[in-house]
């Protein structure tokens, strides 16, 4: 592995990030918008930005919220949709273990898709090295920022244009998750998991509490492990960590 340091660790992680910034920024501005056109003043849409930071999260529960839904199901249904990002943290977790829990703790609550998929894509070809962490870092950063700043520009958007809701600008999210998505599928297990879970995610699309996105993604990840374990002839593999984790 290449010698690095943490100021290129941390550049490396802006430049990878920034294509996925820019499906973010319409995403950004739109939840701002939606949330001022259901009811949310300014200052709990920014807030919900800021303390919260999860993007479908905050778009179902300002949803909800408009239609007056107890805060106990908000809750409920806002954590059943997050629950993927503890499969994102394990198949982080080799790669950061080492890290102390000052790093840990913000690292957990950063996290996002985009971060996620430019972050085990790099540790997975390069390995986490003494300096990784500064990429994830990076990363986490400038996602952080960027989703404050749309944030913003959709609260000032929503209050003083008519109808911003509805210029489409939601159809980012779905390219943006496509383009975190389809880069990962470099073999046929992946291909096994990405097929079986997007088939259940549209049938089970109908369930309550979003239930079906983590019905797609158990069904996902168990058939991507059988079929990893066809292409090994039943012998599981085993991932190794580069560096010094």
């Amino acid at each position: 592995m290449e010698q690095t340091t943490p100021k290129s660790e941390f550049l490396a992680g802006l430049r990878d990030t920034i294509p996925m910034i820019v499906g973010a920024i319409p995403f950004g501005i739109i939840f701002g918008i939606a949330a001022i056109t259901a009811g949310l003043s300014p200052a709990a849409t920014q807030g919900m930005s800021l303390f919260v930071f999860a993007g479908s999260a905050q778009f179902i529960a300002a949803g909800l919220i408009a239609e007056g839904i107890p805060p106990g199901i908000i809750i409920l249904t806002t954590f059943i949709v997050n629950l993927r990002h503890a499969l994102y943290g394990a198949s982080l977790a080799p790669y950061l273990k080492h890290l102390p829990q000052k790093w840990l703790v913000p690292f957990g609550f950063l996290l996002t898709d985009e971060t996620y998929a430019v972050t085990i894509r790099r540790y997975q070809e390069r390995g986490v090295g003494p300096h990784g962490h500064w990429y994830y870092l990076a990363s986490v950063l400038f996602m952080y920022t960027n989703w404050q700043i749309c944030t913003l520009i959709g609260i000032v958007t929503g209050r003083s244009l008519q109808g911003a809701a509805n210029w489409g600008l939601d159809f980012a999210m779905v390219a943006t998750f496509i383009g975190i998505t389809v880069p990962l599928i470099v073999n046929r297990p992946m291909l096994v998991c990405t097929l079986v879970a997007g088939v259940t995610a549209v049938l089970a699309n109908g369930l309550p509490n979003k239930l079906g996105l983590m019905l797609a993604a158990l069904l996902g990840i168990g058939a991507g492990v059988l079929a990893e374990s066809f292409r090994l002839g039943g012998q599981p593999e085993v991932a190794t960590v580069e560096g010094d984790a």
